[in-house]
């Protein structure tokens, strides 16, 4: 049935030919039975029969099959890992969605970066990895990742299946554990995703627990939820918790530091001076002739790209914080 729900849902190249490898190696091993049965129809002690000879050509199809599929999403992993060495050329650290099936990863999703994918309330609606680029409020930008949605005793010809859609999981450096909050399951599903994590390898990466759908939880419970006080509720489709989310991000973020310099350049260099205004936060700027003076936090990523107008070192947040208390 998970594999049927699989097949509809499959837009893309890549999805259909990752749901059509789980099919075939689902159905691999169960030809036996098929097999054995037709087997009867060649009667006799010690003959063949015309069913095995059925079953070693089905078998030898669908292998030949899986093979041609494994070879076009080898090729689908080389283009994706081309795409992300260009990525990781500059840093812009990537941040994925995770969570059980119908938790409400790709409304968040479209709450945070207005993408538009799709929003749908069947299980395993989200096939496909979609990435956007999203600028925190440190003007920091990350690439958010949505993913397929977990279930329980995933399959783990799915979990293989699906590799070059988890990929996004395995090279993240943030997940969101997106949860249900208004589901009674939640603890059981939560398990589950974790579960799965250690099978991709990523369960020591650094978690957000993201509780949604706050808004459908009584106000009776509402208490219960917060047990953990580094959870961040929020409520997708209200739109509400998803700026202190953000902020929850950025702190997270170790890749791309947000560090703090001061500037002296021409006013010719209008171009730079855009730069620094849209990139990063401005807290001081006067004219002086010919001359602009900034003080300015963002990325090292962008401050250092001007270094030569730097008028003293960078400083991290966390040092100037240091210096004020």
């Amino acid at each position: 049935m998970i594999l049927d729900i699989f097949a509809r849902h499959a837009k893309t190249s890549e999805g259909q030919l990752q749901v059509e490898l789980a099919q075939l190696e689902y159905q691999l091993p169960r030809l036996a039975g098929r097999g054995r049965a037709m087997s009867q129809l060649g009667g006799g002690i010690g003959t063949r029969g015309p069913g095995e000879t059925q079953l070693e050509t089905d078998r030898r199809k669908i292998n030949i099959r899986i093979d041609h599929i494994k070879t076009q999403l080898d090729a689908v992993r080389r283009i994706r890992h081309q795409q992300r060495q260009r990525r990781e050329s500059v840093p812009v650290p990537v941040v994925a969605l995770v969570g059980y099936t119908n938790a409400g990863k790709s409304t968040l999703f479209n709450a945070i970066t207005q993408a538009g994918v799709l929003e749908s309330a069947r299980m395993f609606a989200t096939l496909d990895p979609k990435l956007r680029q999203l600028q925190l409020p440190s003007r920091r930008k990350i690439l958010l990742s949505d993913t397929v949605g977990f279930i329980r005793n995933l399959p783990p010809t799915l979990v293989t299946s699906f590799r070059a859609t988890l990929e996004e999981v395995e090279r993240a450096e943030i997940l969101l554990h997106v949860q249900d909050a208004a589901s009674p399951m939640r603890d059981e599903q939560k398990t589950q995703v974790e579960k799965v994590l250690v099978e991709l390898s990523a369960s020591t990466k650094r978690v957000i627990q993201v509780l949604n759908k706050v808004d459908l939880v009584p106000p009776q419970d509402l208490v219960h939820l917060t047990n953990d006080p580094e959870a961040i509720h929020v409520s997708a489709l209200q739109h509400t918790g998803l700026e202190q989310l953000l902020v929850a991000i950025d702190a997270a973020l170790v890749v791309d530091p947000i560090v703090e310099s001061s500037f002296k350049l021409p006013q010719s260099e209008g171009a730079i001076l855009s730069a620094l205004e849209g990139g990063a936060i401005v807290d001081e700027k006067r004219f002086e002739g010919n001359l602009v003076f900034l003080r300015a936090r963002g990325p090292a990523s962008l401050l250092n790209r001007y270094r030569r107008f730097r008028v003293k070192p960078d400083l991290t947040i966390e040092r100037v914080r240091a210096k004020q208390a």
